[in-house]
């Protein structure tokens, strides 16, 4: 299994920095599209990749341990029902930060 993310991971990595050269075009005189502009795309696709991911693991993570605490004591499902949409809300509005700032960066604002 290592193995096949060092695999996947070295590929990844590779595309990525390959990713900019094959996207480029001839600049056409007058046009303002420029490599630039094509970094700055791929850095908010980066932010809200990363910000999506690491939501999606602390999301799963709070589920498990939510679940792990009523299986535990059924009788404090109410108090921990409550506190879980809270804290399932604030790691949320990270990622919507996160998409805030994508577009900031993209819109140059």
């Amino acid at each position: 299994m290592m193995k096949q993310m060092k695999v996947f991971g070295t590929v990844l990595g590779v595309v990525g920095v390959a990713l900019p050269v094959f996207a480029a075009e001839k600049a056409v005189a007058g046009s303002s599209v420029s490599v630039g502009y094509g970094l700055l795309a791929l850095g908010a696709a980066l932010a809200i990749c990363i910000a999506a991911v690491g939501g999606a693991l602390a999301q799963g993570k709070a589920v498990a341990a939510a679940m792990e605490g009523i299986s535990r004591n059924p009788g404090a499902e109410d108090k921990m029902f409550k506190q879980f949409i809270l804290g399932l809300v604030f790691i949320e509005s990270l990622v919507i930060y996160a998409l805030l700032i994508a577009f900031f960066i993209v819109f140059k604002l």
